[in-house]
């Protein structure tokens, strides 16, 4: 499992003109369900995406984590972050997990994520055809393996 987290001012997601999920402050985090991920991974990446340090402390060091800020977390499933882009011109899909194996690990993230995050949780579409948007802040962006 592989999330790309973007520190973010405000993030929204609209699937046909309809707004899906949207924060203020907090993580976007553009996730990728690869074959054999299970809930070993789903806990690994909630432990990471709730409590990786990239919030500044009064010191304006990245020593607070979105737990600790209360901020909002933004869920988007993206098959193509696990794209093989190894060689060739164009990307390989193999190596992503299958939508029907694929949504259900997803799905199960998000229920982790919001039994421990006190903050919103909220997502896209899984499968659809998502326009995101973002206000990346610093910008932080950062890919975490599961």
């Amino acid at each position: 499992m592989l999330a790309l987290i973007q520190r973010v001012t405000h993030a929204h997601v609209d699937v046909d003109g309809e707004r899906v999920g949207a924060i203020d402050g907090g993580l976007l985090a553009l996730v990728g369900v690869e074959p054999g991920d299970g809930d070993a991974q789903v806990a690994r990446m909630a432990d990471r995406l709730l409590g990786y340090r990239v919030f500044a402390d009064a010191q304006g060091r990245m020593n607070r984590a979105l737990s600790d800020t209360g901020g909002g977390l933004l869920l988007v499933s993206q098959f193509t972050l696990a794209a093989d882009t190894s060689s060739g011109m164009r990307p390989g899909f193999s190596t992503a997990a299958a939508p029907e194996t694929a949504g259900p690990v997803f799905a199960s993230l998000v229920a982790r994520c919001r039994e421990r995050h006190a903050g919103p949780v909220e997502t896209g579409r899984f499968g659809a055809s998502m326009a995101v948007a973002l206000v990346n802040d610093g910008p932080v962006t950062f890919l975490l393996r599961a």
